[in-house]
C-alpha cells in the first residue's frame, strides 16, 4: 500500500442541504465562481465571487477577491470586493475588507478594518424610490 493513491469519487444526485458546509481549507486556492445553498468557510484563497443561501464564514488565514452574498457573513480575514448579508455581517477583529457592504446588521469587533461604503437596513439589496402622490397636492 505505500505509493499507492487511493482515488474517492462521489457521485450523487441529492440536492445539498442548508446544514451542510463547504470548506475550503488554509493551502488551496480557488479560482471561479462558487455557489452553495449550504455554509462556506474559506480558510484558504478564493478569487472569484461566492453565493450561498446559508451562511459564509471567511477565516483569519481566508481570502477572498470577489463579491459575497450569503444569509449572514462573518470575516476574519482579508475581502477585496462588495459583500452583501441578508441578515448579517460580522467584521471580527484580525479582518480586512476592502470594499462596500450590505447588510441588516452589522457588528465590527475592535481592530477590524473597512474601507468602502456601508448601506444597514430591510431593504439592502434594491434602493427604493418613492414617489409622493396626492388627490390635492396644495394641501387644500
Amino acid at each position: 500500500m505505500i505509493g499507492e493513491k487511493i482515488i474517492m469519487k462521489s457521485f450523487s444526485t441529492e440536492t445539498p442541504r442548508p446544514d451542510e458546509i463547504t470548506i475550503i481549507s488554509n493551502g488551496v486556492k480557488i479560482e471561479g465562481k462558487m455557489t452553495s445553498s449550504g455554509n462556506i468557510r474559506v480558510d484558504g484563497e478564493v478569487q472569484g465571487d461566492i453565493l450561498s443561501q446559508s451562511n459564509v464564514t471567511v477565516g483569519e488565514n481566508g481570502k477572498v477577491n470577489g463579491q459575497i452574498s450569503a444569509a449572514s457573513i462573518t470575516i476574519g480575514g482579508n475581502v477585496s470586493g462588495t459583500v452583501r448579508a441578508k441578515e448579517k455581517l460580522m467584521l471580527e477583529a484580525k479582518s480586512n475588507l476592502n470594499g462596500d457592504l450590505y447588510t441588516k446588521i452589522l457588528v465590527v469587533e475592535p481592530g477590524a478594518k473597512f474601507e468602502g461604503k456601508s448601506k444597514m437596513g430591510e431593504s439592502t439589496n434594491t434602493i427604493e424610490v418613492k414617489e409622493k402622490t396626492s388627490e390635492n397636492p396644495k394641501g387644500n
